[in-house]
């Protein structure tokens, strides 16, 4: 039983940094183009991830509670040695400044632990080839929007001002941060009520029959809206203006091209990375401006950090699996 809340307490911890880590997806744009102070910002994004669990279903958290890893093998050491793994890859890619995403470092460390716990059997590979697939679908769904987007929104607004479109867009743009807020929030604090679910079923506390119980689902949202309170200040700057040069009409779009992606991607139970797909919003709206626009030296850097997350997180996760088996 002490394993079990030290899983617990690791799961909260986890949802914390997603929320201090991500943060930055939500608030980047918003605070760069100078329409929201960094506070008000961040206080923002924490109450629509908190409030994100009245809106969407929690199909996202039976996805990662047992359509990664075959529940009836998993066992608290197996998830100990995952969530370890994925905190210690959130804080190395936050101390790097790098938005890698912290959906695929949790997969990459429950699929690494489980591994060396029963071998390759215990992966369902259509649930995790359907993650891995989106690590490309996600970005390039929110760039290809994010640049129609943008080049409708430019169309449309062509014989007003400058001035008055940035006043415009100034105010729309609290809109579209707080939607993507609410996505953030009903995507990725699901991953973790998911595993603490998980590790209820493998210690005879729940069935997978049962719903995901109103405790888990309010400490999860309030975990990962206090971790985007705090924020991971460093992974703004790469965000808001390393990728690109963002004036608030195309933070707008940005922000929708990226809301509207996790909404889709949360409706069908699909854990995306929010990371990925603002990204590719980001990257979508330097484009419309000419390739010139995009710095893609930056956006190298991140997409080997999005490569790599699954990969090192499974090994890192196989070998806290070994210290978990020494230490209990």
């Amino acid at each position: 039983m002490a394993l079990l809340y030290i899983v617990i307490v690791l799961v909260l911890i986890f949802d914390f940094l997603n929320g201090f880590h991500d943060s930055a997806n939500s608030i980047a744009t918003v605070v760069s183009t100078k329409v929201l102070s960094p506070v008000v910002a961040v206080s923002l994004a924490a109450f629509f991830n908190f409030i994100a669990f009245t809106v969407f279903p929690l199909k996202v958290a039976h996805t990662i509670g047992k359509g990664v890893v075959n529940p009836d093998v998993l066992n608290l050491t197996v998830i100990a040695s995952a969530l370890v793994a994925a905190i210690i890859w959130n804080l190395v890619t936050w101390w790097f400044g790098l938005p890698s995403s912290s959906s695929h470092t949790l997969v990459g460390g429950l699929v690494g632990a489980a591994f060396t716990h029963s071998g390759a059997g215990v992966i369902i590979l259509p649930g995790l080839l359907k993650i891995i697939a989106f690590i490309f679908i996600a970005p390039i769904l929110g760039m290809i929007m994010s640049f129609i987007t943008s080049t409708v929104v430019v169309f449309l607004f062509r014989k007003f001002t400058p001035g008055s479109v940035d006043k415009i867009f100034r105010r729309l743009q609290i809109l579209s941060s707080s939607t993507l807020s609410l996505g953030h929030g009903g995507n990725d604090a699901q991953k973790s009520m998911g595993i603490i679910w998980a590790a209820l079923i493998v210690s005879g506390l729940a069935t997978q029959n049962d719903p995901i119980a109103l405790w888990i689902i309010l400490s999860c949202q309030s975990a990962i809206a206090l971790g985007t309170l705090f924020g991971g200040w460093r992974i703004v700057k790469t965000m808001g203006q390393k990728i690109t040069k963002v004036k608030p009409f195309e933070g707008f779009c940005s922000e929708t091209s990226g809301a509207l992606t996790l909404f889709w991607s949360t409706h069908f139970g699909i854990p995306v990375s929010t990371t990925h797909t603002i990204t590719g919003a980001i990257i979508g709206v330097g484009a419309r401006k000419g390739v010139s626009a995009v710095k893609w030296g930056v956006t190298k850097s991140i997409f080997w950090a999005w490569m790599l997350t699954i990969p090192i997180s499974a090994i890192a996760g196989s070998v806290m699996y070994h210290f978990f088996r020494w230490v209990f």
